[in-house]
């Protein structure tokens, strides 16, 4: 087979800046259709977020919240594989999450002057779980279990087309509050609150472009986690089997149409031998349609000069996944939502059972943080108490400061404490 033939491109490393350009220009244009949806949900509540969940959620019942009995009854309807499953995957996650929590802590720094900081838990959170072209239980657990583990005591889920999967497993965790909507009309509901939906302190879970949009233009309203669009893998191989490569590639690109998929490698013919090897695989692969529509519109093989430029070229496109076939890489990486180390750490098990969450940024935002963690869901509150010869100690200072800036009260608040 001819590698030209094949749906992934091979191309030379400078056109990696266009593919950062398609993202800015994607999210840009969605936001402006998005943002009237918002205000209206924040005017009309309920009424608006119910015309929306029936135009694009094909929603048709008495209430957007799913009943308890409705839970219940998924939940006892599960295979037992997939309770299996489940069991072990929120195992995982949980223990990683509660390594990821800050601690409280408290100590002298110098005699009478104690600092530290105590962790609270947010009040509520609300995680969004795509429901369209394939329902994702995992992102539930992804979501669900970190805020579980800070403490968080009112969670709400919002998910446009549960599937008993979805339904079962919110049961099994413990959710009691799961709405039957997505897309913007969820963001806004949630961000805002109507009177079946609670407004949260933040919100938390991936989307479409009309997702992220939407939490973007809510920041602020309340939290977020980050804006996450469509999603991406870049692989840096210079020697790697094309079966494993081309296998990775379609796993990314499957998601969907506008998901992206990179291959990084200064071997041209590991990058032709990928190429024949992916167009092998997609023959048989049930999701091909979506797979090839994605690896043709966002998807490349880019041959650079040396693995240091493959590192380079990663580290301008800050992508949600990042697999490098060669573990010494990883001391120059600086940009990446969740990096898989080694030829036997697919990028699939993070998105499932190996512990980390799958909850990351896109489109560049891993440049300003990496992914969801136990920690997204507490607030780090800092504590600090002062003896009296501690605060006479500080009190030049402090003073000298305040009086630099013109805030006298300031200065004399401490002063009328030690008698000046």
């Amino acid at each position: 087979m001819d590698a030209s033939a094949t749906p992934l491109p091979i191309l030379d490393a400078s056109a990696a800046g266009s593919l950062l350009e398609r993202k800015a220009l994607r999210m840009a244009e969605t936001e402006g259709i998005v943002a009237p949806m918002l205000e209206d949900i924040r005017r009309r509540g309920d009424a608006a977020v119910c015309e929306y969940a029936r135009r694009f959620d094909a929603f048709d019942g008495p209430s957007l919240q799913v009943s308890s009995g409705e839970l219940e009854q998924a939940a006892a309807q599960l295979p037992p594989a997939f309770r299996d499953a489940l069991q072990l995957a929120s195992q995982n996650i949980r223990e990683y999450a509660a390594e990821q929590l800050p601690r409280a802590w408290m100590r002298e720094y110098s005699p009478g002057r104690r600092l530290g900081q105590i962790v609270r838990p947010l009040a509520s959170i609300g995680a969004y779980i795509p429901a369209g072209r394939y329902p994702l239980p995992s992102t539930l657990l992804m979501t669900v279990i970190p805020a579980q583990v800070a403490g968080v005591p009112q969670i709400c889920v919002a998910c446009p087309r549960p599937s008993p999967e979805i339904l079962g497993a919110a049961h099994l965790l413990g959710v009691t509050r799961l709405f039957r909507i997505g897309g913007a009309q969820a963001i806004g509901a949630l961000a805002f609150g109507t009177a079946t939906v609670p407004k949260v302190d933040r919100i938390v879970g991936p989307g479409n472009l009309y997702v992220a949009a939407a939490k973007k233009l809510v920041a602020g309203e309340t939290g977020i986690d980050f804006a996450a669009g469509p999603t991406e893998i870049v692989i840096i191989a210079a020697e790697a089997d094309p079966r494993h490569l081309a296998a990775d590639l379609l796993a990314q690109a499957e998601h969907d149409v506008e998901a992206s998929s990179i291959l990084l490698t200064p071997s041209r013919a590991l990058a032709e031998a990928t190429a024949r090897e992916l167009q092998r695989q997609i023959e048989t692969l049930p999701t091909a349609a979506v797979a090839r529509a994605s690896l043709g519109a966002h998807g490349a093989c880019l041959v650079t000069q040396s693995l240091e430029e493959a590192v380079a070229i990663a580290n301008r496109l800050a992508p949600e996944h990042l697999s490098l076939y060669h573990p010494e890489l990883l001391n120059g990486i600086h940009n990446a939502g969740s990096v898989f180390l080694g030829p036997f750490t697919p990028e699939a098990a993070g998105d499932y059972a190996s512990g980390p969450n799958h909850v990351l940024p896109t489109a560049g935002a891993a440049r300003l943080r990496g992914g969801l963690s136990a920690a997204d869901f507490v607030k780090v509150i800092s504590v600090q108490e002062l003896a009296a010869d501690a605060l006479a100690s500080l009190a030049p200072s402090i003073a000298t400061l305040a009086r630099a800036e013109g805030l006298e009260a300031h200065a004399r608040s401490v002063e009328v404490r030690l008698g000046r």
